[in-house]
């Protein structure tokens, strides 16, 4: 990913969702692995690398406090 997706100071953009849908943080790598995994595919080396990078620039949270 392209360093113009990173917010200054290295912190995610942080996307609010309502709070029945996630109480707590999930990056987009996460979101994404469920949602492969659901449908049958199986996560491989790379797989885990690019959920680790999606998590560094996307987190869904449920809490305005955050």
């Amino acid at each position: 990913m392209s360093n113009h997706l990173r917010r200054k100071g290295g912190q995610p953009y942080r996307v609010q969702v309502p709070a029945f849908v996630t109480k707590r943080e999930v990056g987009l790598g996460d979101a994404i692995k469920r949602v492969t995994s659901a449908v049958g595919i199986k996560p491989c080396a790379g797989c885990q690398r690019r959920a680790a990078a999606l998590n560094r620039y996307v987190v869904f949270t449920g809490d305005r406090g955050k």
